[in-house]
Formats: structure tokens, sequence, C-alpha cells
């Protein structure tokens, strides 16, 4: 915990708000790209404290929230079968498809249940041989590699009724998604560290060149965050586009070999539907065809799902920075925590769910208590 606080000084986060006001001579549109980051910012005001010119937009880096509605609506099928028990992380559960959630399917009688690892899910399917046990693996390439182990340990083991229901997505290629975008206002990103951390930084140089944007990977805490933003600004003010490492502690420029090796061995890279943005080329993972035999979808042939989207929900516009929270007119009254009609609202790491959360419900300073908005300051 007391290193932890090293990095919530109060003394030291006004040094670094100093420098950033001090350095900022014009408007500049940054965004973090990972949920965790907004959920930070949110909690200690971050946003409300740096200078008028900086505006930090929000981006898809829930892995919750983009899982899309079809994957959610095949897992709804999946786990309704007498014989499947149906495992997931939690924040899962609540997460709202077509007409209901995971919690909704385990009232109904499904076997549902939350697990703290993918190889819990794996002991579950050794224990349990009568039944087909398979595991909801979402997420981007932070919890990819426990994913891939789980697989991997299947095979070596012989438990045939262990399965993946895939839905890996990968940041680079939604980076380039969103510059691509026609309605795009970020000059500059702080990419998620704990992303860096398994697959270092070699994916970015060619992106920051390309679109001419500084990439800064940092981490979570107040100082990580505000860190990063005094760089990302500086060379904004410079005209410099290039990737910096500011979170050193947890990221080495190479990444996590061992990870990347195990990456390499079970998944191959596919196109992937994001929820509320599309298909972005190359934005995911998949089962390699030597262990397709472990993947749930080609297992139990999921084809007739019929997908509905809320009319009311504008969480697209949410994951890809158009929208803050607050501009969307269900926020607050028919999308709540206990009625949510987005994912955004469901997961720890959704922005809708920090907002209402913290009490973000308007635009400005007063949107937020005293205590959140001066909490590093």
């Amino acid at each position: 915990m007391r290193y932890l606080e090293e990095f919530q000084d109060p003394a030291l986060a006004r040094r670094l708000l100093d420098e950033i006001h001090a350095t900022v001579t014009r408007p500049w549109a940054l965004m973090e790209v990972c949920g965790g980051q907004t959920h930070s910012i949110i909690r200690h005001g971050i946003d409300q404290l740096l200078p008028a010119e900086v505006e930090l937009i929000h981006g898809p880096g829930c892995p919750v929230c983009v899982t899309p509605l079809e994957v959610i609506d095949k897992a709804l099928a999946i786990a309704s079968r007498p014989d499947v028990v149906f495992c997931s992380f939690g924040d899962m559960l609540r997460v709202p498809g077509t007409g209901r959630d995971l919690f909704r399917v385990k009232s109904a009688g499904g076997d549902v249940r939350v697990v703290y690892s993918p190889l819990d899910a794996l002991e579950i399917a050794r224990r349990t041989p009568e039944k087909q046990v398979v595991f909801f693996g979402i997420g981007f390439e932070t919890t990819a590699p426990a994913n891939a182990m789980a697989v991997h340990q299947a095979r070596r083991l012989g438990v045939r009724n262990f399965s993946l229901l895939v839905s890996h997505v990968r940041v680079p290629p939604a980076i380039e998604a969103i510059m691509r975008s026609p309605r795009c206002r970020v000059q500059g990103f702080l990419a998620a560290g704990h992303v860096c951390s398994v697959m270092g930084v070699g994916e970015y140089p060619e992106l920051a060149e390309r679109f001419r944007v500084p990439i800064v990977a940092t981490g979570f805490e107040p100082l990580d965050i505000l860190e990063g933003v005094r760089r990302t600004v500086r060379q904004l003010e410079r005209g410099e586009h290039r990737v910096e490492n500011a979170y050193p502690r947890a990221v080495r420029d190479e990444g996590n070999t061992a990870a990347l090796r195990m990456l390499a061995e079970v998944f191959e890279v596919t196109d992937r539907a994001w929820r509320g943005i599309g298909t972005i080329p190359g934005s995911g993972w998949r089962l390699s065809d030597a262990y397709r035999e472990f993947d749930a979808e080609h297992r139990f042939a999921v084809t007739d799902v019929q997908t509905r989207e809320p009319a009311a929900c504008r969480s697209g516009e949410v994951l890809q920075g158009l929208l803050k929270p607050y501009e969307c007119e269900a926020f607050g009254t028919a999308c709540t925590p206990r009625t949510p009609l987005g994912a955004t609202m469901v997961s720890s790491e959704g922005a809708c769910a920090a907002y209402y959360l913290y009490r973000r419900l308007a635009h400005g300073p007063a949107a937020a208590t005293g205590k959140e908005a001066t909490s590093v300051g």
C-alpha cells in the first residue's frame, strides 16, 4: 500500500500540474485508452485539475464494454444448455444481451459460475467430466495470455470437456480505427500500461509516425496519469510525435516474451467486431487451428442468434470518445447501474459507470463533489 501511495502524493501531483499549466499554450485533445485510467481520472478529478486547454477523451478501453452483443447472446445461449457449466468473471454477468443477461440465465436454472481465473474453470472441467465447461474469454492483450495458457493446459492434460468462448481484442488496430474516423479529434494517446506490459511498445511507433500523434504508455495512479499527460503535452507543444514509456516499473519495450510466445502458439489474429463501434480489421484474436477443438463457438455451433441493441443507448459514441456519458439522454434516468442499457454502465471500467459513481451528472466543476475534484491537489 505504501508503494501505491507514493504515486498518489498530492505535493508531487501539484508539481506535475504546475508544469503542465506552464507548458500548454493551445488546446489539445488526448485520449486515455484504458477504462481503468478513465475511472482513476474521474475518481480523482484529474480532468478538472488540468488546464482548460487540455481535454481528456475517454477511449474504448473497457473490454467488457466492447464485447459485441452477438457474442453476449451466444454466451447466453450456451449458458442456457443443461449440459454446460458456464464460467465467467463477475463483471460479465450483468452485461445486457438481447433481453436478458447471465444473471437471468442463472436464475432460470443455468449453471453459471463466477471464477477468478480461467484455470479455475479448467479445474472445474477436470472435476466434472460429465459436463461441458465453458470459460468466457474476453479482454484486451492483458487477459489473453492466461486464457491461452488455460487452453494449452487443457490440451496437455487431455481435458476435452473444456472450451473458450473467445472475444479478445487488440489495442493498436483500435487506435488506427479511431484516427481514421472523420469525426476524430484525438491529438495524442495515453496507452494502457498493463497492455504494454504484455505486448511491449513495438506496434506503436508506426502508428505514431503515420498519424503524427504522440503515444505515451502510462499507468493508473494519479501521478502515472499526470506524468503521461505532461509528456504528451510536451511533445505536442514541440511538434513531436514519438512513443514514450512513462511506466517503466511495469513496461519493457519488448514486453513479456513468455506471454508473447504463448499467444503466438494458441491464438491467431482475426477481424473482430466491437460493440457500438463495428468490425475493425485485425483487431482481435481467435483460437488457432491447432486449438480449434477448444473453441466454444465451433463446439456448440450457435448460429440462430438475433441481436437487438436498445435504441436509447448511445454507448457506442461514448466508446469512440464522441460523447461524454452525461450527454446521453438516458444516462442516470432510464440507464443506471440497476437498470443498465449498455455495458458502459455495467462494467467496473465503463465510462458511464464512472460518471454515475462519482456523480458526474453534468458538465463542469460543479458536476463532482469537492472531495473527488481535489483529491490529488
